[in-house]
């Protein structure tokens, strides 16, 4: 079955490349020392484990045949869901730094 809406081919690279960027941002936490909290860093590794199940996910749900629909759902909250946190504890990390 085709699915008509088809952001899994959106959802898969856009995930990845978050995916990317929070090991980036944990690196650099760790290296310097800006948190002295684990909170940060354990919403950016929460965020790197949803960032990878959207992406499996979305990949599962381009191969998929009659569940696509039903996976590309759920990671398309993932993915929605992940992006929120992100930018919240991105706002915790500038305000902290200031």
């Amino acid at each position: 079955m085709e699915n008509n809406k088809n952001i899994s081919k959106h959802i898969l690279p856009t995930s990845s490349n978050l995916l990317g960027l929070c090991f980036v941002i944990l690196t650099f936490i760790k290296l310097s020392k800006i948190a002295n909290e684990t909170i940060i860093d354990e919403s950016i590794g929460s965020l790197i484990i949803l960032f990878l199940i959207s992406s499996i996910l979305s990949y599962i749900s381009m191969r998929a045949g009659k569940k696509a629909e039903f996976y590309e759902k759920i990671a398309d909250f993932i993915f929605l869901s992940g992006l929120s946190i992100l930018t919240l504890v991105s706002l915790v990390i500038i305000f902290e730094v200031m």
